[in-house]
């Protein structure tokens, strides 16, 4: 074991900024009559509902038992990378046109690459500085941190009421979701890049030994691990019985979940810590090759590939992707999208700085990051700028949406989260 000193205390950080009104989200009841109260709360109920309605063209897939009890399907949940387990980047719930600011949460040194995770009204996120916070998602304000000597930049995983998370000196941290302490930790010989997905009564991760390993939910007993001759930095998305892994090594690997071995294989042409999308049997993940692919992952060949020929840079972004849209951004200062079928542009989107974030498809539009410290809200069918927030740092982590919600973080150690006041 690693002489990690860990220690769960109640959060010191501030949240500052514009706080939700008081009440803003409270329904008040009329008692006119015998029935009335019963007719407004029914009335409240579907107007939450219809609130927090699908508004992508996919629906998550239904997961086998012990999976999330939320996803991004329901709108109410982001408890995943990505929102769900096929790493879509496919908001379900609503944004308005023009966010407003929420709140800011301050006072990580360390700054944000982690995506954050949403679930049961918590933001869980860690930050550079070996701080994992979570935080409240409608006020902003800290409801406890967990600390570590190392930090954290791989996005956390819930279910069960447990919080999943690697750090960057290797060790695997299961956390309890309301109090932040440790129920159990595994140790792996490499940084933690990865974040969890789970599959059952089980959790999926990646390390940069090379192994990427499946533990038991409940105890952290190792199931199996799986040895790729490289590092594994992506999440691994899982589809069916299948977990489908981009390593270093420059191979796409499909990864039985029963037993830990590969199946199928795919040359990437050049290493990746990307995620891969995941679209029924297709899958969709660029390269340090300059090379973006579409992929047939049940036959196991290449449909289509996708390069930037005026301007050639690496796909470090992850992309989302609906079945008429596919989006991702890239070292060459563009958010491309492409048709996920053939892989033809659609259009491009110019930013100041490399877009190495991933970016989350929210109905008609984008919201994508930039180290231009800009984060961003395009037009899905043409690409045009709909809004912009200058978020003062970096912003290379991946946007999270839920319940109406928006969180994202930079690089300067701010939270930002966005909605309607």
């Amino acid at each position: 074991m690693r002489g990690n000193s860990m220690s769960t205390q109640a959060a010191s950080g501030r949240s500052r900024g514009g706080f939700p009104r008081p009440g803003s989200e409270s329904v008040r009841f009329s008692r006119r009559s015998n029935g009335g109260w019963i007719r407004a709360l029914l009335a409240a109920v579907l107007a939450a509902l219809a609130a927090c309605a699908a508004q992508g063209s996919l629906a998550a897939e239904a997961g086998p038992q012990g999976s999330p009890a939320g996803t991004a399907a329901d709108g109410l949940q982001w408890p995943l990378f990505r929102g769900d387990r096929q790493a879509t980047g496919v908001a379900r719930c609503p944004l308005p046109e023009k966010p407003d600011l929420l709140w800011t949460y301050s006072g990580q040194k360390g700054g944000y690459e982690a995506a954050a995770v949403i679930g049961e009204g918590t933001v869980y996120v860690g930050s550079l500085d070996g701080k994992f916070s979570a935080i409240d998602l409608k006020t902003g304000r800290p409801v406890w941190e967990f600390s570590t000597d190392s930090g954290f930049n791989a996005s956390a995983a819930l279910a069960k009421g447990r919080v999943l998370v690697g750090d960057t000196n290797g060790r695997f941290h299961c956390l309890d979701a309301q109090t932040g302490k440790e129920r159990w930790h595994f140790d792996t010989e490499g940084e933690i890049n990865s974040g969890a997905n789970l599959y059952g009564e089980r959790v999926v991760f990646g390390s940069q030994d090379g192994y990427l390993y499946c533990l038991e939910l409940d105890s952290g007993k190792l199931v199996w691990k799986y040895q790729s001759p490289n590092q594994i930095r992506c999440f691994p998305t899982i589809v069916e019985n299948r977990t489908l892994v981009a390593g270093c090594d420059g191979r796409l690997h499909v990864i039985d979940l029963a037993e830990g071995k590969e199946v199928a294989g795919v040359d990437l042409e050049g290493p990746t810590g990307s995620t891969p999308a995941a679209l029924g049997s297709l899958l969709f993940v660029g390269t340090e090759g300059k090379t973006f692919f579409g992929i047939d992952w049940q036959q196991a060949k290449v449909v289509w590939k996708y390069a930037n020929e005026e301007r050639a840079a690496s796909f470090r972004s992850s992309a989302a992707v609906t079945p008429d849209l596919l989006v991702v951004g890239s070292q060459d200062r563009l958010v491309h999208a492409l048709d996920p079928k053939t892989g033809a542009r659609l259009w491009t989107f110019a930013t100041r700085g490399r877009v190495d974030g991933s970016p989350v498809i929210v109905g008609d539009r984008v919201f994508v990051g930039s180290a231009d410290g800009r984060l961003y809200a395009l037009d899905a069918k043409t690409g045009k700028e709909r809004w912009r927030f200058e978020a003062g740092g970096a912003v290379v982590a991946s946007p999270a949406v839920a319940a109406g919600r928006l969180v994202v973080g930079t690089d300067a150690g701010d939270l930002y989260c966005f909605g309607q006041k």
